[in-house]
């Protein structure tokens, strides 16, 4: 077998692996690792149960995957927060348009799903431990503080303040709402006036 013939193996091969990963997060992101089997993975996919179990040998270790994943780019999103062009609450609104967008809303509604079932495998729970909700928020003080030193930011407890944002961010994401069918910016301007001045 020719290295060119090897490759477009390997490249179909990775292909379908992201193509299953991608149906996968939609999945566990709307029914959580319980209420999901991997037929529906599978289906979602649009590729027979069987080869789907040639990628992943279950939805465990497709949870624990997409899981990592998730809270690498969650976590490099809120990271890269201060580095946005503009001002501390237009780097913050930023942030929210890239959360509730929809092609990004799944990574964090997957990250809620894992914190709050019970049926997430080890692997998986101790993520949680190297990335913390509670870090991802701290890092967000700083941009804030600078914001409310500003006059952008409600005055008030930092954290307090971010820990209300994150809920009702999570509060919208679970609402499952049509995003298509809404405007997204009009809707993070309203949203934006939950913390801002």
């Amino acid at each position: 077998m020719n290295q060119k013939h090897e490759d477009q193996i390997e490249h179909s091969h990775d292909e379908r692996r992201e193509q299953i990963k991608r149906a996968a997060l939609k999945v566990f992101a709307r029914r959580g690792i319980t209420g999901t089997k991997m037929s529906m993975i599978a289906a979602e996919a649009g590729i027979s149960q069987g080869l789907s179990y040639r990628y992943f040998s279950s939805k465990e270790e497709l949870f624990t995957i997409l899981v990592q994943e998730a809270m690498e780019e969650a976590q490099t999103a809120i990271k890269n927060a201060h580095q946005l062009p503009g001002t501390p609450s237009d780097q913050i609104r930023s942030l929210t348009i890239n959360m509730l967008d929809p092609d990004h809303k799944y990574v964090f509604l997957l990250l809620q799903q894992a914190q709050t079932s019970d049926d997430v495998p080890e692997q998986a729970k101790q993520l949680f431990e190297k990335y913390s909700p509670k870090d991802t928020i701290e890092q967000l003080i700083p941009l804030f503080q600078k914001g409310q030193q500003a006059g952008e930011f409600s005055a008030g407890d930092p954290y307090k303040l971010l820990f209300l944002y994150f809920s009702v961010i999570t509060g919208l994401m679970l609402q499952d709402m049509q995003m298509d069918e809404i405007d997204l910016l009009q809707e993070v301007d309203l949203f934006m006036k939950i913390i801002t001045k």
